[in-house]
């Protein structure tokens, strides 16, 4: 040992002093710690280097240092009780559990571990509960899990271990926590637990006849269901319609439909805003389907018989490139923007957005492929100003609507309290949502974003994060949930308020790859204030995991199906439930309206009838056509207009432009009070981009422009 040896060892490793002992041994840290003094004399230093015997490196009890910089001297390190942050109080010494960790959430900072560091940690992420062990270890949770598994006071003399981060302070030791306590007086969060008919209610609706990888809500008033080649019977033609109104005579609930000839398996699918309301489908699993482009013109009415079929050419519409698990969106011109994939089944990526109708060639992003494979089925939103929002894998940015160039990168979207890298989209799946907007359109918009998972120990994220996008200084805010949720499926209410269901407690998206079904039903009611918007509603007793779906009936309610686990705990699923909301359950009467005017341009007046209601502090709202798939709910928006009611007729001014409210198809819903109407399908916008003559093949039907 020589001191060049020891000094060099130590910048080597990132440390900024080194210190010589006993003549051979070595030792490198940041500072003088655990109360060490300057020796009374140099000569104390006195045993020769073994290396090199004309240098001095310590001697017994003595040691020689050199720093690079200011050398600084901490005292004996004791335990943190004053000058915490927020509103954290120290506790005392735990003793881990016979079995298990007391707290599951642990994070190893093997250089910055100190009671500030960890708090801070765990009370951002909504922990009340947080300590330290082991000197570098931090673990976040919640007081009830120290009786849950099994901790044990223990004397404060245990917890004896330097905090590497602050080495002032003690961080636990060997199997022993320093632990602290957010004050209950002023708590991170405030869950509410609704019981009775303020829960709202899971029912069964109706047996199914597939399970369904994508669901849609259609103009006209049934809901069509689209498979996974395979899932269902044999001779399944991968395709039904279901007539609500029917929903009690199973023989005439569904309608078998045809004309599917690729495989639709993870596309993607929308509502175009042509005069018919026509739904599409687009990508697929492997080969041609992956290129697939499917129409479906929507017919009949409730009660009535629809004819219409789906209609696929792959020779004559397909898209330039092959993609499973794209997304799409409705761009603020009217034409479809379809973003990412890969090129088949667990194929290379294909980082790559098109338009539909094509307009010239894919537009190859670096972000895409560098996030491959985790930033599948990314959430897509039109911007009020303008910009296109896209969050995937852990991260969010603004793209210009003509050049689909990056105009701004957002803040990374935090994951769990332990592993900042947990991401929000497929394989690792959360869901989002576009948080209301209210005439006059002033107040920045919110994106809303929540559950999903991490790499490595699957371990689904527990809270929902959100962001105001488009103001340059927002950073994402987050609020814990009360239950961890990978898979869930978000469903925007005509109340201003988002119903978060289905998923699993644990594990990725994906054929057997979850497990313990979350079977609670979640509300989010941003009119609230942050960290008190959730409400445990109530709980259904049917798995809803991987290709499960939610979407908004007209009547209000939410349609729930599906789940293809592939697994032997956890069995296809076709029964189909409802959850009925507490506007629902609570027996209030429902206010109704009829309107005669149907299409509405911007910034138009339209007049409705109030046939039932209170129109004194009428709203109305506009909720987006919505293709349901992976937790992603393509098309979803939320916009209450404006309205002014004069006895029983109100008149509604439709949004301003196609940046606030892109064209499309809307369920018009009047709420007096919480209490909404059945709604009416409304379209906003009409049709810019021609989609009604689009594509130009005799093997489609044109509705027409």
């Amino acid at each position: 040992m020589t001191i060049e040896k020891c000094v060099s060892a130590c910048v080597t490793l990132g440390y900024k002093v080194a210190g010589l002992e006993f003549g051979n041994e070595c030792f490198c840290g940041s500072a003088i710690v655990n109360g060490g003094a300057l020796a009374t004399a140099e000569t104390q230093c006195s045993m020769n280097c073994g290396g090199n015997p004309s240098q001095k490196c310590g001697a017994g009890s003595r040691m020689s240092v050199y720093a690079l910089g200011d050398l600084t001297i901490y005292p004996v390190p004791e335990i943190q009780k004053t000058d915490l942050p927020g509103k954290w109080a120290y506790k005392g010494c735990l003793a881990e559990g016979p079995t298990k960790k007391i707290w599951k959430y642990q994070s190893i900072l093997t250089k910055t571990n100190s009671p500030t560091e960890c708090l801070s940690r765990c009370s951002r992420f909504g922990f009340m509960a947080g300590g330290m062990e082991y000197g570098m270890e931090c673990y976040c949770g919640d007081v009830v899990d120290i009786e849950t598994n099994g901790g044990a006071a223990r004397p404060e003399s245990e917890c004896k271990t330097t905090c590497p981060g602050d080495p002032r302070y003690l961080c636990g030791s060997g199997a022993r926590l320093t632990w602290y306590e957010w004050s209950l007086t002023d708590p991170l969060y405030k869950w509410t637990y609704a019981s009775g008919n303020a829960a709202g209610s899971y029912k069964f609706f109706v047996p199914g006849v597939v399970v369904p990888l994508m669901t849609n809500v259609g103009v006209n008033g049934k809901i069509t269901f689209v498979e996974k080649a395979g899932t269902g019977p044999p001779n399944s033609t991968g395709a039904f319609e279901l007539d609500p109104s029917l929903a009690g005579d199973f023989s005439k609930a569904w309608r078998t439909m045809r004309g599917l000839k690729t495989d639709v398996f993870c596309s993607a699918g929308l509502t175009l805003p042509d005069k018919a309301g026509r739904q599409i489908t687009i990508g697929g699993w492997s080969g041609t389907s992956t290129f697939g482009v499917r129409l479906y013109t929507p017919d009949g009415s409730p009660g009535t018989t629809s004819i219409n079929d789906w209609q696929e050419n792959a020779a004559e519409i397909r898209l330039q490139k092959g993609r499973w698990y794209p997304s799409g969106m409705i761009m603020s011109n009217g034409s479809m923007l379809i973003v990412g994939g890969e090129e088949g089944s667990n194929g290379d990526p294909v980082p790559s957005v098109e338009i539909l109708p094509r307009t010239g060639p894919v537009i190859e992003m670096d972000w895409l492929l560098r996030t491959d494979p985790n930033n599948l089925y990314p959430f897509l939103y039109v911007l009020p100003g303008g910009g296109i929002f896209v969050g995937y894998y852990n991260e969010a940015r603004i793209l210009d609507p003509a050049t689909l160039d990056t105009v701004r990168t957002l803040p990374q979207i935090p994951g769990n309290v332990n592993n900042p890298g947990a991401g929000r989209t497929y394989p690792l799946e959360g869901a989002a949502m576009m948080m209301p907007q209210k005439a006059p359109y002033t107040e920045p918009v919110t994106i809303l974003i929540c559950g999903g998972s991490t790499t490595g120990a699957a371990t689904a994220t527990d809270n929902c994060v959100s962001i105001e996008p488009e103001n340059p200084s927002s950073n994402w805010t987050i609020e814990r949930m009360p239950s961890q949720r990978v898979m869930p499926c978000i469903t925007a209410l005509p109340d201003g308020t988002y119903l978060i269901a289905n998923g699993a407690k644990q594990g990725v998206a994906g054929f057997g790859l979850a497990n313990t079904p979350n079977l609670n039903a979640v509300l989010y009611d941003p009119s609230k204030p942050v960290n008190e918007r959730m409400t445990v509603m109530a709980n259904t007793t049917i798995a809803r995991m991987y290709h499960s779906e939610a979407v908004l009936m007209q009547d209000g309610r939410v349609l729930i199906s599906g789940s293809d686990p592939q697994s032997a705990n956890y069995p296809q699923e076709y029964r189909v439930e409802v959850f009925e909301p507490a506007y629902v359950t609570s027996g209030l009467p429902r206010p109704s309206f009829t309107i005669a005017d149907k299409d509405w341009a911007y910034g138009s007046q339209h007049t409705i009838t109030v046939t039932a209601g209170n129109t004194a502090n009428m709203r109305a709202s506009l909720m987006g056509a919505v293709s349901s798939t992976h937790g992603n709910s393509m098309g979803q928006r939320t916009i209450f207009p404006a309205i002014s009611c004069a006895g029983n007729s109100c008149t509604i001014t439709a949004p301003p432009d196609s940046k606030v409210c892109p064209p499309g198809w809307f369920q018009l819903f009047i709420l007096d009070g919480v209490t909404p109407s059945s709604s009416t399908w409304v379209r906003v916008g009409g049709d810019p981009a021609k989609l009604g003559n689009w594509p130009q093949s005799k093997s489609f039907t044109l509705p027409g422009i």
